[in-house]
């Protein structure tokens, strides 16, 4: 069953979610501040090792950075647009308005909680290439993983912000199960060289995710993410 992967993943962020929900007011300022730097950590290196993973090759062995301009036109036209339309603010907005209806008003880091949580489980190679996995092939492996992962991050983050970790469950629904959706139908364009075109780019911004995950928001990542989108017209375009 095509979406499957998706509907698993879902479950499986709320059912950390919720555990880390329970933990919540059992921990302390500083063990919180400690396993949010544990998970900064590990995205940190997450992102690292699959953008890298992409950007070099072995070639007569010897070691040669592979897609370098990729990243830079990725990211800069990406930015650009995401900063012109203000991608970080809308999601915020959104954050807002959930927690206007779900949380009271003492739930501080609410908003927070729901945009850094939500560009943890959608942003990355596993959420764009299990979705395209899924759709295409009906094979929802890679999402089966992705939702053990998400689970455990779901727990750390739920337990630091709260309730607002729980509603990243709606953005990686829409945002995966409008993936695998299309993917059947934009199949012919998915090349080998543009899906390690979006991992990438993905991945890179997985690696600043991390980054604010430890020192803070210092990087606005919402509005990079249309860079995501310029990776898989890079090759279409420039190649």
């Amino acid at each position: 069953m095509h979406g499957i992967g998706t509907i698993v993943n879902v479950a499986a962020i709320l059912a950390g979610g919720i555990a880390g929900l329970l933990l919540k007011n059992g921990l302390k300022e500083q063990v919180e501040q400690g396993m949010m730097q544990a998970m900064g950590v590990a995205v940190i290196f997450m992102g690292m090792s699959g953008a890298l993973k992409e950007l070099l090759i072995i070639e007569e062995g010897a070691l040669r950075a592979n897609g370098s301009m990729l990243l830079i036109l990725s990211l800069a036209l990406g930015t650009f647009v995401g900063e012109w339309i203000n991608v970080e603010a809308r999601m915020e907005s959104a954050g807002r308005k959930l927690k206007k209806r779900f949380a009271s008003g003492g739930d501080e880091h609410f908003v927070e909680g729901f945009v850094n949580t939500s560009l943890v489980v959608c942003v990355g190679a596993m959420a764009i290439l299990g979705a395209l996995e899924d759709g295409i092939n009906g094979n929802p492996s890679v999402l089966y993983a992705k939702a053990v992962l998400d689970a455990v991050f779901l727990l750390v983050l739920a337990a630091v912000y709260g309730k607002g970790a729980l509603f990243s469950a709606i953005p990686v629904g829409l945002w995966q199960g409008s993936i695998t959706l299309f993917a059947e139908a934009c199949a012919p364009l998915l090349t080998d060289r543009v899906i390690s075109d979006v991992s990438a780019v993905g991945n890179t911004l997985l690696f600043c995710l991390g980054i604010n995950l430890i020192f803070g928001n210092r990087i606005r990542i919402g509005n990079m993410l249309p860079g995501i989108v310029a990776a898989a017209l890079y090759h279409c375009v420039c190649m």
